[in-house]
């Protein structure tokens, strides 16, 4: 109990006294997962929108696939982005394995197949009639899509939420591609580890309390918007 306190006194230590080394894992941790983020919510609902608003053969097996991908273990990312990346893998001569850029691909593929998924679920659950009614109007293809993605736009609120929760916490893909170097691609995640295995158990409660604000202000600020866009 008295280590638990202990780092609590040790994170808002670090809060207030605005510890350098401290605040740039923390705005680097905002800023990788907050581009994979988005990189996933452009990639996601455009590709779940199609998947949920045409017919094809072997859509089930595709949804599928798209379901299965939102469980997609953060170390196997890791594996073949590592792979991938290495020196004398296909993408060795671009030179960014362990760098942020590393981390922001591999967080990127995790969170992509969550808010695919989700878009997908969301988009299904629009009355099929509503489609034909926004055609009917005189609308484009393009605008009825971008009606529909109106239409659902709370359930898409919840697929971001969704996606960034799983890459600001992931621990598996980061410390593979990015090294945990110190000053330059250690996050919140794998600065915790590094602790913990280092015995300093009070700063990597400090830096699990880090997290946990950070995130969870995150998700208050979107949940806001959630909720307001559903009292329209």
């Amino acid at each position: 109990m008295d280590l638990i306190l202990e780092g609590i006194k040790k994170a808002f230590l670090l809060l207030f006294t605005l510890d350098r080394e401290v605040l740039d894992i923390t705005i680097l941790s905002l800023k990788v997962s907050g581009l994979a983020t988005i990189i996933s919510i452009f990639i996601g609902v455009s590709t779940g929108t199609m998947i949920a608003l045409n017919e094809f053969p072997g859509k089930r097996i595709v949804v599928s696939l798209v379901n299965t991908g939102m469980g997609l273990p953060p170390v196997v990312v890791g594996l073949f982005v590592t792979i991938f990346l290495w020196r004398s893998g296909p993408f060795g001569f671009l030179g960014i394995l362990y760098t942020p850029l590393a981390i922001i691909i591999a967080q990127s593929i995790i969170a992509t197949p969550i808010v695919m998924g989700i878009t997908v679920a969301a988009m299904q659950q629009l009355p099929r009639k509503l489609r034909l009614q926004i055609l009917a109007l005189g609308a484009t293809r393009l605008q009825m899509v971008w009606t529909l993605i109106k239409e659902a736009r709370l359930s898409l609120l919840a697929a971001v939420m969704a996606g960034f929760g799983g890459v600001i916490s992931e621990i598996g893909a980061s410390i593979m591609v990015g090294g945990n170097i110190k000053g330059y691609s250690r996050v919140l995640t794998t600065a915790t580890v590094m602790e913990t295995s280092r015995g300093n158990f009070d700063v990597a409660i400090a830096l699990s309390i880090i997290l946990l604000l950070l995130a969870y202000f995150i998700n208050l600020i979107l949940t806001h918007i959630q909720q307001k866009e559903r009292q329209r």
